[in-house]
């Protein structure tokens, strides 16, 4: 999910994994609006011009868990956790100069 999004505008990441079957799509769509937010308040960019620049899906610490079992045994599992890193970056649309079109319709 990280790569199929990566280098996408916000908007358009966040419309891609809303309509993804994958599971860690819901996970990976809150830290993208969470590091939005965090743009936007912090920094006080413009959500409409920001770009998802990184995204990083690290392991976290894992969980050892035991299920009993017959003759007062015991499997045991693993949950396994991850840390998902959202970075976005402002880059505003390019500007048009009125006169360039002109000039290479001229030539």
């Amino acid at each position: 999910m990280a790569d199929s999004v990566k280098g996408m505008k916000v908007a358009e990441a966040l419309a891609y994994l809303e309509f993804s079957p994958k599971h860690a799509a819901r996970d990976v769509a809150k830290a993208i609006k969470s590091a939005a937010a965090n743009a936007e308040h912090n920094f006080n960019l413009n959500r409409d011009d920001l770009v998802l620049k990184q995204l990083l899906i690290d392991e976290g610490p894992t969980y050892r868990r035991r299920r009993p079992v017959s003759r007062s045994m015991a499997h045991e599992y693993f949950h396994r956790t991850c840390h998902i890193t959202a970075v976005v970056e402002d880059q505003p649309a390019p500007v048009r100069a009125q006169g360039a079109s002109q000039r290479g319709a001229r030539k």
